[in-house]
């Protein structure tokens, strides 16, 4: 329970406080998901600000609870049969380099622009940013498509927030825990959260969130949260012995085993002409499939097949948004390894473009 503190757990918010990506001390409440830990977000930034809006963004997942499913965007299944949702909580695009759905101006990259749009038709038009506690983002969107923002979006995004005393809450569920060759996505932007949360691989498989946050505004007072298992014994035991792994193997292999795959996944593309996008960093890589490299149709049917095919050669796929394919590994896979999922990957999308009537070749 949350009421009482064991070694473990002091341990390891003493290591989270170390690797998470502020400048001050990191302050971590355990939670049994990253689900989870979405609430705690949510609730803790209502308790700092004083405020009850937000922002999200089209594409998201943030779990499936109450508060965390009304950010999420991606798939209206996980919303039918569950209004009222929570109030407050409005979406904006997300910046999306390759499906654009905003207008450039001219001297901006696309996350800029999406910044834009939120100060001009969210906090001009509907909510009054002094009510808005805050602005919650997958550091790279997942199940939305695993999709990279322009470079320039986290630095404008932070700035808005900065002018309007609004946290940036970023769930690292997915892209945390060297997932991309850094402890948090979020390091290849160069800018820091107010409030972040982290699960999925941070403990090997066992049950186990973070909601971390700066000293200042972990603030509420005693018994404002919490939980009976979050944070229990075994999870904070493996999370540790997880953090070791990561910190002393895994990073720089996720980084460096992560370009190769991209790299090799790009000479792939060339020889495809379903394949019209190939993204990522680390090892968090989309692979979009299209009907017309041109149109940029999504080739829904296509990617299933690929999928299937692949898992009866012996190899684990998954998909998301429309029409993409994720591709991420455990870290700790090495090139060999690598060289054999693509070999068996590549067998799958020719097989499914011979079905679907496509012919190899290049852009």
């Amino acid at each position: 329970s949350s009421d009482f503190y064991h070694e473990g757990w002091i341990k390891l918010a003493e290591k989270l406080a170390e690797i998470a990506p502020f400048d001050d001390y990191g302050v971590s409440f355990m939670t049994n998901s990253g689900t989870e830990a979405v609430e705690t977000a949510i609730k803790l930034a209502r308790y700092h600000t004083g405020r009850s809006n937000f922002i999200g963004f089209t594409g998201a997942f943030h779990g499936r609870t109450m508060g965390a499913v009304t950010f999420t965007a991606s798939k209206p299944k996980y919303h039918k049969g569950f209004y009222p949702l929570m109030n407050g909580v409005l979406h904006a695009p997300f910046p999306d380099p390759y499906r654009p759905v905003l207008e450039r101006r001219k001297g901006e990259d696309y996350g800029e622009t999406v910044v834009r749009y939120i100060q001009e038709q969210i906090l001009d038009h509907i909510l009054p940013p002094e009510e808005v506690a805050g602005i919650l983002v997958e550091t790279i969107q997942g199940e939305g498509g695993y999709i990279v923002p322009p470079a320039g979006f986290y630095p404008a995004l932070r700035e808005l927030c900065d002018e309007h005393g609004i946290l940036l809450i970023l769930d690292e569920v997915q892209s945390g825990m060297g997932r991309t060759g850094k402890w948090w996505a979020v390091e290849h932007f160069e800018v820091e959260p107010d409030i972040l949360t982290a699960a999925k691989g941070i403990a090997s498989g066992m049950p186990l969130g973070a909601c971390i946050a700066r000293r200042d505004i972990m603030d509420w007072e005693k018994g404002s949260h919490g939980n009976t298992f979050g944070g229990n014994p075994l999870s904070c035991a493996a999370a540790l012995a997880t953090i070791d792994l990561i910190e002393k193997e895994y990073l720089e292999n996720a980084a460096e085993v992560g370009q190769y795959t991209l790299d090799a996944l790009a000479e792939i593309q060339m020889r495809h002409p379903s394949i019209g996008d190939v993204r990522g960093i680390g090892l968090m890589i989309g692979v979009e499939f299209v009907t017309d490299r041109e149109t940029k149709e999504p080739a829904e049917k296509l990617q299933d097949r690929v999928v299937n095919l692949a898992f009866e050669r012996g190899l684990l796929l998954l998909g998301c948004s429309k029409s993409v394919i994720r591709i991420a590994p455990p870290l700790s896979i090495s090139q060999s390894e690598v060289d054999e999922g693509l070999k068996i990957f590549e067998e799958a999308v020719t097989l499914a473009e011979k079905e679907f009537g496509l012919r190899k070749g290049k852009k």
